[in-house]
Parts: structure tokens; sequence; C-alpha cells
């Protein structure tokens, strides 16, 4: 969108702020009353086309397999620490009605044998369900009151887990959101001195988060939503609603304390500080849209929903919050916690000045120092490890950690994870029984039940020695696949597969790692082509890639230290160490990506502006630096703010976000912005704007602060612009 559209933009909805926002009400009644009555319930479904893991589930889903669906489990045990289910009656009674009223739970396919552990403390039902397109979010919550209801005045404790729980248990939300909503309103108030100029972001924000969250569950009739998707959204949406919102409210306080009207002000903001709102979001979304490359369609779900929120804040920001700037005119500046200052809140500030000059007087050693202090966070990432956290992950105080607990302790680690190996053995039914004898002889294999047959298909259910997360167990499930089932199988038309929860998630890592260099170099190559169109320059798109692949790669080095290495865990109330996710990585850097380029515009840009008008490198960084550094400084704090607060709850992919986008930002903000590109900068003197000729004539210009271009601005007292005059502009 051209800035003269943007001002157009601005300015009829400054002049017809009530227009703009009934527009915006009604549309969000339309979509929150239709999320109400025919919005449908998120859910997981985790797979992709082509896995190992996903052809063992097609192959008995094709056989009718019971298999083939989702589990959960009852694990009980007497509340008598010295009884045993065969040395009481009363635990052995209570047991057998548990099973025989849990067969009765719609949806429920079967039960199967109960496991009895070897010192007689702990039991596990087995429930079968079918496959997750036929399940909702009811019947986990139907086992939910079946486990409280079964547990009353028994002599067993009863708790409850298993695959239904990850497909429809919804991640906790509302203290991330509080605590940094609280935050952002302090900082506003100080940035700003206003409670009006701090409302406006905060409201919009708000706004924004509600009418995206609220279309998701719309969106499911396109996609399936994963449930954990508008945790996220809200964490990014929260962030960088705030952030434009910051941006272009500072702009239109700029431009007022020049002198202009209000409407020609919020024009002039929306079409320079929106302009650079829009491209900065548009690059958000393009980049988290990039993660369908990835193939794994619940990865492209999650991109699509945070994409949807994103989206909906940089809409609001360009036409909404013009529209309330509108509205408040000057009172944008009242009700404040201290008197008004006249002149332009991003001014040229002498402790930000003085910090650029200190920092160009010592270029050599700050940019030394800087790029060594990244290098040391980032170095961890070589020991980063994928993989799903099951529920020993979980705090202490869930049911499913309680039952995982349990199991472990009754059956062994491996009981929380069993491989479920399906054969096809419609061709050659003479390998069960081999496969079978070779896999439970496997040194990694504790045990394997007896085969069952279904419509041509064999299923095995095996046993690890070692917990779902453990390397050892990944190791088990390559061999298999590697040595195991070739030399049972040999010429046999037969074909093996390993499923389950276990396999699954270490396959949905290894085809994340492999498309993951993909699609960073498509991002970086992105991030290259459209600074250097708005910068003019090969040096300061190069210089801006290589910076933010060394303070994402820091986000990830600090994960791996807190989330694998358990520093600072106790912390963040993480209870046990746990893999890094194996979408987190490529996610975190789509998000991380687009978030980079508010600073990185925000900062180049005023540079490029003063190197323009001066000619002189070195005072443009300086001057860059002390116009924007306390924009950004506020902006980093709010973005870190609402990304710390999710690592207040309790689900460690919440905290694995959280933490991760915190430690990014303010490297991003402090470490690279103020420190490593100055320096760098002042080093490479006026190479920085060095483009060849033949390719300057050849790219579009872009101009994203700068209001050159725009009509003259009008003054109060001079005469307004006809709404015909508007549109010929």
């Amino acid at each position: 969108m051209t800035s003269n559209a943007l001002y157009r933009l601005g300015r009829f909805a400054a002049r017809r702020p009530w227009t703009v926002i009934a527009t915006w009400l009604v549309l969000s009644v339309l979509v929150v009353t239709a999320a109400g009555a025919f919005g449908q319930k998120l859910e997981n479904s985790f797979g992709a086309p082509g896995l190992d893991s996903q052809k063992a589930t097609d192959l008995l889903t094709a056989a009718g397999a019971d298999q083939a669906g989702l589990t959960a489990q009852l694990v009980v045990t007497p509340l008598d620490e010295q009884a045993t289910f065969a040395g009481s009656a009363d635990a052995q009674a209570a047991l057998t009605r548990i099973r025989a009223t849990a067969a009765e739970l719609p949806k429920v396919l079967g039960v199967g044998d109960q496991s009895i552990s070897p010192d007689g403390r702990v039991a596990i039902v087995r429930l079968q369900y079918p496959v997750i397109e036929d399940l909702t979010a009811a019947d986990l919550e139907n086992l939910k009151a079946f486990g409280d209801e079964a547990a009353q005045d028994s002599p067993l404790r009863v708790e409850l887990g298993g695959d239904l729980f990850s497909a429809f248990a919804e991640a906790e939300t509302g203290i991330g959101e509080l605590f940094g909503l609280v935050a952002a309103v302090i900082i506003l108030l100080v940035a700003f001195g206003s409670l009006i100029a701090m409302g406006l972001p905060i409201g919009l924000a708000l706004f924004g988060i509600a009418l995206g969250i609220s279309s998701l569950s719309l969106v499911t009739y396109l996609i399936d939503v994963p449930s954990w998707a508008p945790v996220i959204g809200s964490m990014v949406g929260l962030g960088v609603g705030i952030d434009y919102a910051l941006f272009v409210v500072t702009r239109h306080r700029e431009y007022l304390a020049r002198g202009l009207t209000v409407e020609e002000s919020v024009g002039r903001a929306v079409a320079t500080a929106g302009r650079a709102v829009v491209i900065a979001g548009g690059t958000v979304v393009i980049a988290i849209l990039g993660l369908a490359v990835a193939g794994v369609p619940f990865l492209t779900a999650g991109g699509v929903a945070v994409s949807i929120i994103v989206a909906t804040m940089v809409v609001a920001s360009v036409t909404l919050l013009p529209a309330f700037l509108g509205l408040a005119g000057h009172w944008i500046n009242r009700l404040g916690i201290r008197r008004h200052r006249t002149r332009a809140v991003s001014a040229t500030s002498s402790g930000w000045h003085r910090w650029g000059a200190h920092v160009s007087r010592h270029a050599i050693a700050y940019a030394i120092s800087a790029a060594l202090v990244l290098l040391a966070l980032a170095a961890p990432v070589l020991a980063l490890r994928v993989g799903t956290p099951d529920e020993g992950s979980l705090p202490g105080h869930r049911t499913e950690r309680q039952a995982y607990d349990l199991v472990a302790q009754g059956f062994g680690p491996g009981a929380n994870g069993p491989l479920v190996i399906a054969v096809d053995v419609s061709a050659d039914a003479s390998v069960v029984q081999p496969l079978l004898s070779a896999v439970e002889a496997d040194r990694g294999i504790a045990s394997v039940a007896p085969a069952e047959l279904n419509a041509g298909v064999a299923t095995l259910v095996a046993i690890p020695t070692t917990g779902p997360q453990d390397d050892a167990t990944q190791d088990t499930v390559r061999r298999l696949r590697a040595e195991v089932f070739p030399a049972v199988l040999g010429q046999s038309p037969a074909k093996a597969h390993i499923g389950g929860q276990t396999a699954l998630s270490a396959d949905i890592g290894a085809k994340v790692n492999d498309r993951l260099p993909v699609f960073i170099g498509a991002v970086v190559l992105l991030s290259f082509l459209l600074l250097m169109l708005v910068f003019r320059s090969i040096l300061v798109p190069l210089k801006a890639a290589l910076m933010n692949l060394l303070s994402i790669g820091a986000s990830f080095g600090v994960m791996v230290m807190v989330f694998q290495w358990g520093w600072g865990a106790d912390l963040i109330g993480l209870e046990s160490t746990v893999p890094i996710l194996p979408f987190i990585p490529m996610f975190m850097f789509a998000i991380l990506f687009g978030l980079s380029m508010d600073y990185e515009v925000f900062l180049l840009s005023r540079i490029r502006e003063e190197y323009l008008r001066s000619g002189d490198n070195e005072a443009s960084v300086i001057g860059g630096i002390a116009g924007t550094g306390r924009v950004i400084t506020s902006a980093a704090l709010i973005m870190i703010s609402v990304f710390l607060g999710f690592v207040l709850g309790d689900d460690p992919t919440a905290k694995m976000f959280g933490l991760g986008l915190a430690v990014a930002i303010f490297v991003d903000a402090t470490i690279v912005r103020m420190v490593l590109v100055p320096a760098t900068m002042k080093l490479m003197g006026d190479a920085n704007w060095w483009l060849p000729g033949w390719l300057d004539r050849l790219l579009p210009v872009i101009d994203l602060h700068d209001d050159a271009g725009l009509p003259e601005p009008h003054l109060p007292g001079s005469k307004p612009l006809t709404e015909t005059e508007e549109v010929l502009v």
C-alpha cells in the first residue's frame, strides 16, 4: 500500500472515527456470535504424510484395527500403602468395578486386559478410542468426569493419562496475558506520561486478540487448528499489537508537537509509521506462513492461526487506531502522570546521543565484545535435541503427571511410551512370530504383547526399556527399522512400520530438522531482499541478516541451557529437563525474523534519513541511535514483559516460546541494535550505503518514515481538504 493511500486512510479514519469504530464493532459482533454458535473446538492432530509412523497409523486404520485410534489409561493404586491388588479383596473389587464402568463410556471401543505391576501396587486399565477425527473434546470431559466419580468413596487412587489428553487438553491461558498487560501499562505510562496515550495501544491489542482468537474456531472448518495456537497467537499478538500501536502513536504525537492538526497528524503518522507496520507485519505473516515448507499439517495450521492474529493487528493499527486517535484529539496528551513536554516524544535524547557517540569512539572493542557474547550464547545450539515433552514434564499436580509417575514406578519408564508396530501380512503371515521374537530380543525392548491380527494386519505392542524422551528410545526405533525389520523380513512382501506417540514425535522432529535449513535460507534471503529495497544498500541487509541469525541463535542457546541442561529451571517452575519441541525452532525463527524487522527498519530508516541529510556516516549513526533509542527500548520492554508472562504458566510449550522469544527480543534490542549495529556501521563507513548503479536503477523506491511525496501539511486554521480533493492527492 502506498504512502498516499495510507495517508488518505488515516485522515478518513480520524475525520470519521465513529464510522470506522462502528464498522469494527459490527464485524466483531458477527465473528464472535458466529464463533459461539457455529465454532468448533480446537484439537491437536499430529502426523504428516510419508512418515513411517503415519504409515503405521494408516495401515491400522485401513484394517479396522482398534490400535489405529487414540488411547486413554486409568492408572490406579490402593490408598492403603501396605495393600496390593493380590492381597486386598476390596482393592480388587474396586478395580473390577472401574474397569466395567469405563467400558460403558461413550466412544470407548474396548477395554484392554488390565496390567498389574510386579509389586502388585499399580494397575493400568487401557481404554481404546476411535481415530481423532471421530472424537471431540467432550470425550475427554467425559473421561475426566468418570475419573472423579470413580475416585469418590473408593479404596483406590485413580489417575488419568494417555493420547486423549494430548489431543484435546487445551493449554491454560490468562496468567501470562495479565502479567504482560500490567507490565505494558506501566511501561507505556512511563514512556508517554499520559493515561490516554497509554490506553490506546492496550485497547487496540485487547480488541485484536479477542477478534483474532474468536475467529479461530471458525477457521477450523478449513483446517484443523491445534489447541496450542491461541496461546502462541496471544503471546505474539499482544506483543506486536502494542508495539505497532506504540510506533504509530509516537509518530502522531511528534506531528502534533510540530503544530499539525489532529486529522493531518494522524494521516501522516499512518503514512509513515503505519507503512512500516504494514511491511513489518506483512513480513511476520509471510515468514510464519512459510512454515508450510515443513510439510507437517499441524505446523502449517498453527502458522495460519498465528498469522490471522498478526494480520488482524496490522489492519487494526492502520484503521481502528487512527479512528481512536481522531476521537481522542489533543486529549491524547492530557490526563498525564507528569507534565507533557511540547517537543516530540522521540526527539534526540542527550543520554542516547552520548551512548551512540561512546560506542562510535570504541567501535572495534564493542563490535568484537558483542560478537563474542552472542557466539557464546549461541554455542549450546550445537547440543540442541528435539523431541516431544511427554506427560512426565507436566507439573506434579496434574493427573497426567501423577499417572505417568505411577506407571514408571510400577512398570518401568518405557511403559509410558509403547511402540505400536503394524505389519502388513496380507501376502505373508509367516513373518509374525519371527518378527515378534526378533523385536523382543532387541536390547532396547523390555517386552512385546502377543500379536493381534485384523484383516491382514498384525499389531505388535512393544515396551521399550527407556522413557519416551530418552535418546536411547529413539535409537531403538531407528535400530528396529534399519536392522531388525530388514533382517527378519528379507525378501518377504510383508512390510512393517512403527507407530505410536513416541515414534511419531521422533519422525516429526527429523522431518522438521531436514526442512529447517531450507526454511532458514528462504527467510534470510527474503530479509536481505526487503532491506535492500528499503535501504538501497548491499552491506546493510547482509549485516542485518547475519545479526538476526546471531540473536536468534543466542535465544536457542539459552533454551538449551534451561530446558535441556536445567540451568535456572527452578526459576521458571520447570520440574524436569525436557527436549525442545520439534516445531519450536522453525516456528520461533519465523516469528523472530518478522519481529526483528520492526527494530531493524525503525532504527536503520532513521539512520538513513540522517545520512541522506548530512552525508556524515558517523553522525547519522549517532543521530539514529539518539532518535530511536527510547522508542525501541520501550517497545522491547513491552515485548519482553508479554513473552515472560507466559513463562509463569504450567505448559512447557508456552514456557519455551515465552523464554525463547523474550531472550531474542532482549538480545536484539540491546546487544544487536544498540551496540553491534552502530559499531559495525561506524567501521564500514560510507560503504554501508553502497549499491551498484545498475541495481539502483532497477529497484523500486520504498520510503518508510520519510513523508516526502505527501501533500503540504495542513496547520491549524488552514482550509481542510474536501473529500474530492483528498482523493486527488
